[in-house]
Order: C-alpha cells, then structure tokens, then sequence
C-alpha cells in the first residue's frame, strides 16, 4: 500500500503543482486589468458549482475503484451496500477536506480577512448528498476510473480556489500569489490521492490486491 500511495503522489505531483501555479497566475492576472471580473460574489457561485461536481466524480473514482478489485476476488463480489457507503463517505469526506477546510487554513495563516469555512454538505446538505449517490450510482454500473480521475483532480483545483477567492477581493501580492498556491497543491494533491487510492484500497484485503497493481 505504501508503494502505491507514493508512485501515486510522485505521478500526480507535478501535474497538480504546475496546474496551482498556473491558475494563480491567471486569477492574478484577471484580477490585476479587470478587478471586477472575478468578484468575491462570483467566486462563492462557482465554489458552490465546481464543489458538487467534485464530489460526484470522487464518489465515481473511489466507488469504481472498490467496486473493480473488490468484485475480482474470491471473498466478495463487491456489494452494492459496501459500494455505497465507501464510496459515499470517501467522497463527502475527503472533497470537504480538499476544498473547504485546507483552503480555510491557508486563508488563516496568509492573514486574508473575512475568512470562513464553506462546508458544502452544512450549507448545501440536498446538493452534496445528491451528489455523491448520483457519483455513486454511476460508478457502480460503469466502474471506469481514468476520466473522473483527471476530472476530479482538475475540479478539486477549481473548487479549492474558489473557496479562497470568495474570501479575498481585489488583487493580492506575489508572495500571497505563492502561498494561495502552495496551499492549493496540497489541497489538491493529498487529498485526491487519498479518496481515489487509500481510502477505497483499506477495504480490500491486502491478497486480493493484484501484484500489478496500476492505478492510474
């Protein structure tokens, strides 16, 4: 397991760290020749767009995840119970981490104003839970993980920016321009390997698991 979480984070590492910086610097630069493009307003609207969509594709990566190996082995073949609730709270659980309360830290600790913890399925319960049952249910008839994948990581990006836009108006410094991106390569990059790797992987007995194993 240990081998599979680190040839993970290696292979999505430096795809997740150039798609931080670079997205900070187009906000920035939006935000430097039209303040007004990308308002605190606009930014909550599209937390609240982007932060569903991540859910349904994490639910879509961890449920087919589980349901592939777990349905290949001789002990179980991947109950449809089991599939829910794994891939239900994996999903719910790490996207809340990823997009509202590790973007909430980092508006903390760079001293941006006005911060709050965004928790989708407090504000939002109806949406996020649709969410995940709707990525769920998808997942169980057609268990494919290489799209949702590349879709979940590029959504948890957009959601984890948001979340910190909606709490910082105008243009913001270099440095802070550095931080915001630091704090979303580990907002993205941890987590998403956490809901689509570990957190489905834990239940699944460890001989049942493929000697080549290849996730992504």
């Amino acid at each position: 397991m240990k081998s599979i979480v680190l040839q993970e984070l290696r292979h999505h590492g430096p795809f997740t760290l150039l798609g931080a910086l670079g997205s900070v610097a187009v906000i920035m630069l939006l935000r430097l020749w039209a303040p007004d493009f990308l308002s605190t307003d606009r930014a909550a609207d599209l937390f609240e767009f982007t932060h569903p969509l991540h859910v349904v594709l994490s639910a879509m990566v961890t449920a087919s995840l589980y349901r592939n190996y777990r349905s290949k082995t001789k002990h179980s073949r991947g109950g449809m119970f089991a599939v829910i609730l794994i891939g239900y709270f994996g999903s719910i659980g790490i996207a809340t981490l990823s997009d509202c309360l590790i973007p909430h830290w980092g508006e903390i600790l760079l001293g941006m104003g006005h911060t709050h913890a965004h928790i989708g399925i407090i504000e939002m319960p109806i949406i996020i839970n649709f969410a995940a049952l709707f990525g769920v249910g998808f997942a169980y008839w057609y268990p494919k993980t290489h799209f949702p994948h590349t879709g979940h990581v590029l959504l948890s990006m957009a959601a984890s920016l948001f979340h910190i836009l909606r709490g910082q108006a105008g243009t913001f410094s270099l440095l802070e321009g550095v931080g915001i991106a630091l704090f979303l390569f580990v907002a993205v990059w941890i987590p998403c390997c956490l809901s689509d790797i570990v957190f489905p992987l834990l239940f699944i007995r460890k001989e049942d698991l493929p000697k080549d194993l290849h996730l992504h």
